[in-house]
């Protein structure tokens, strides 16, 4: 099977520093949707926060050495898999952030929260809603 996307919109930030996960960022910057997606923004509204599901445009090629990694910047533990790890090196490099929604204009949504680099492709947005029970979103 083969899957196809194409972006609905990218990123654009002025941050030249960006933090390895959305939970610690105060990054800001704003998410710039396709026209052609407006009535897809309809009920996103200032303090709201949203999952932005994007790809690691600039990540390195996946191949089977990185299956185990050791998490970012810590060396001392031990490798892990792939699929436990928030690398960017991924065999589909599809990235999830969790932003807050500070402004609404048009087709941009000014957003807090970005680990995303200027022009990272986005390739959905959807509501962060919280798990029923568990009181966590």
């Amino acid at each position: 099977m083969k899957v196809i996307m194409q972006p609905v919109g990218f990123v654009r930030t002025e941050a030249r520093q960006i933090p390895k996960h959305f939970s610690i960022s105060q990054v800001e910057g704003e998410l710039v949707i396709d026209e052609a997606y407006r009535d897809g923004l309809e009920g996103i509204s200032p303090g709201d926060r949203i999952v932005v599901l994007f790809w690691f445009h600039k990540s390195e090629k996946f191949s089977p050495a990185y299956l185990k990694q050791y998490p970012r910047g810590d060396r001392q533990r031990k490798k892990r898999g792939v699929f436990n790890l928030c690398s960017p090196i991924r065999p589909n490099a599809i990235g999830l952030s969790i932003v807050h929604v500070l402004e609404k204009k048009g087709t941009t949504l000014r957003v807090r929260g970005i680990d995303m680099l200027d022009g990272t492709p986005i390739l959905d947005l959807k509501p962060c809603t919280e798990i029923e029970g568990d009181g966590k979103p």
